[in-house]
């Protein structure tokens, strides 16, 4: 699995990274754009996600 600088160059990098983050709701996607640095492979995005979706949770 190949690390990437940031999201973004992980997003322009993997088309099936791209595909779910895309999948995502708008919202966890601004969130996800917000710690880009800490996401550098697939696995991390998809930890990420799972991550800030629990959080939100618990902000309703």
């Amino acid at each position: 699995m190949p690390n990437y600088k940031n999201l973004e160059c992980l997003l322009a990098g993997s088309s099936s990274a791209r595909r779910y983050f895309l999948s995502l709701p708008v919202p966890l996607q601004l969130r996800l754009h917000a710690n880009s640095a800490a996401i550098q492979t697939a696995h991390s995005l998809h930890q990420a996600a799972r991550i800030l979706e629990y959080q939100a949770l618990f902000e309703k």
